[in-house]
């Protein structure tokens, strides 16, 4: 079997892999007392790795460079770095929930690699003179880990934003204390109980209006009755959480939070290199370029998320929602700026 047969074959065998996992993964969520499930996934998932690493290994070999230098190999290069992300959250959170969320975005992307690219797009084709450098590896390499990290712990953002059903909730260690979750009213305990917090009680005036009071020693004003009042009716208007619910969305918090801050680093490294590379290709270290500018966008995003969870102690649905945001922000980067505008790194669908 020669390299270029060995390479369709492992293209459409990843792609089929995957989509099985997917189908694995969603039966897991769906019955969860299915005990070999998780773990046939978390085997598919691994599988599909492997045959992605095999995939790159021979197009190595085949074209004599590290294969990131057109818009197939670097999506299968996205989708390598996915699932090596994907096994790495799973053993760090011993939670099978993350392939339910990873698993499609990892099949779409080998889908569109595999099946919607022309055989022209797929194929090898000699470097163009800037990207005969060792900075090819180097800095293209480490740009697309960050991707893949940034997206993973984007869509357990996303993950988490759904399971909550967008509710403003407060994460263990914030303003709550170590009593847990607070939603509409309820804090889950460690116990694992729901203890209803003390509701404020209405009481009729003589001239019509409704006054809420609330256990405050005594003091009634009307600023306090007011926010005595939206609470009320926060707590009559939407439906509290359940235990595992809330469980599941501080496991979906931490692995977003713990992934983001693993992709973040390799972001920093790849845009210095990038900026290195740069100056020794074309004689400046940044040039506003499309795609430097939304490099620097991205990296602004996520510096910010990170700020938000560690200086000023943001947790719940505030940062949640600027890390989904980042997943947006990382394709608009990865490829939006391809597509839509011409740049430097312009390479013909070089990533």
């Amino acid at each position: 079997m020669n390299l270029v047969v060995l390479q369709n074959w492992l293209d459409n065998a990843s792609f089929a892999v995957l989509f099985l996992t997917m189908l694995v993964y969603w039966a897991g969520a769906a019955f969860p007392s299915l005990p070999f499930l998780p773990t046939l996934g978390t085997t598919g998932m691994a599988i599909a790795n492997l045959c992605i690493a095999t995939l790159l290994g021979a197009r190595w070999l085949d074209a004599g460079y590290f294969p990131l230098s057109n818009l197939y190999e670097s999506l299968f290069f996205l989708t390598w770095g996915i699932t090596t992300v994907h096994l790495i959250a799973e053993n760090m959170s011993r939670s099978r929930l993350v392939g339910t969320v990873t698993a499609p975005v990892a099949m779409g992307i080998t889908a569109f690699a595999a099946i919607t690219l022309p055989n022209e797009m797929q194929s090898s084709a000699p470097l163009v003179p800037a990207l005969k450098s060792n900075w090819l590896m180097m800095h293209v390499s480490v740009m697309m880990l960050s991707y893949s990290a940034l997206m993973v712990g984007s869509l357990m953002a996303i993950a988490f934003l759904i399971v909550t059903r967008g509710q403003n909730i407060q994460l263990q260690g914030s303003s709550v204390g170590t009593g847990g979750y607070r939603s509409n009213g309820y804090r889950l305990h460690k116990a694992g109980e729901l203890v209803s917090e003390p509701v404020a009680f209405a009481e009729n005036n003589d001239n019509g209006f409704v006054r809420y009071e609330s256990n405050n020693n005594g003091s009634k004003t009307a600023v306090l009755d007011l926010a005595t009042a939206t609470a009320t009716q926060a707590l009559t208007s939407a439906e509290p959480l359940s235990p595992q619910r809330l469980n599941l969305a501080e496991t979906l918090d931490n692995i977003s939070y713990r992934i983001i801050g693993l992709g973040f680093p390799l972001l920093t490294i790849g845009i210095i290199a990038g900026g290195v590379w740069a100056n020794e290709a074309w004689g400046s270290y940044w040039s506003w370029d499309p795609k430097e500018t939304w490099a620097l966008i991205t990296w602004l995003v996520f510096a910010a998320y990170l700020h938000a969870r560690i200086t000023r102690g943001w947790q719940g649905r505030s940062p949640a929602i600027l890390a989904a945001s980042g997943f947006v922000v990382v394709w608009i980067c990865y490829l939006g700026v391809n597509i839509l505008g011409k740049g430097l790194h312009s390479y013909g669908w070089f990533f």
